[in-house]
C-alpha cells in the first residue's frame, strides 16, 4: 500500500521563503528512519506556484494559466509517498512526520491512499501503464 503524505502549502511558502535550518535537519532525520525502514518511495519540496502552471480544460480546449495561485489553503507545498503494509503502519509514520512550520505552530499535513494498478478494472490501458514500471507496477 502506498500513502503520501501532503503538505500543505501556505502565504509564507507561496512567498518563497526557505524553510528554518533546523526544520531541514528535523525532515533529513525523519527522511533517514523511513529510508532505513525501507518504506520511503519519494519526497520532495515543491516552489511555489509563481514558478508553476495549471492547464484548463474546456471541452476539447487546452488553456495554460500562470501562477501563482490565489487560494494558499488548496496547494500542495511537498510530500511524500511511502510504501508499507497498512494503514496502521501508514498512520504511525505519519504521526513522526515533523511539523512542517517547526514544532509549537499550528499546522496540517493530509495523508491519502494511493492507487494500485489492481485496484482498476484489468484492460490495456491497465497493462500499459505496467509495462512503464509506474502506477504502483
Amino acid at each position: 500500500m502506498r500513502f503520501m503524505i501532503i503538505v500543505k502549502g501556505d502565504p509564507v511558502i507561496e512567498a518563497g521563503e526557505m524553510p528554518d535550518p533546523d526544520a531541514i535537519n528535523e525532515m533529513g532525520i525523519y527522511h533517514e528512519a523511513l529510508h532505513e525502514a525501507g518504506v520511503l518511495v519519494d519526497a520532495s519540496g515543491l516552489q511555489p506556484t509563481s514558478k508553476g502552471f495549471r492547464i484548463r480544460y474546456e471541452g476539447s480546449e487546452r488553456t495554460v494559466v500562470d501562477g501563482p495561485f490565489a487560494e494558499t489553503k488548496e496547494l500542495i507545498a511537498g510530500y511524500t509517498i511511502i510504501q508499507v503494509a497498512s494503514r496502521d503502519q501508514a498512520l504511525y509514520w505519519a504521526r513522526r512526520f515533523p511539523n512542517p512550520r517547526g514544532e509549537g505552530e499550528t499546522c496540517e499535513i493530509e495523508v491519502r491512499q494511493m492507487f494500485e494498478l489492481d485496484d482498476f478494472e484489468q484492460g490495456e490501458g491497465v497493462e500499459r501503464f505496467r509495462k512503464l514500471g509506474v502506477g504502483g507496477a
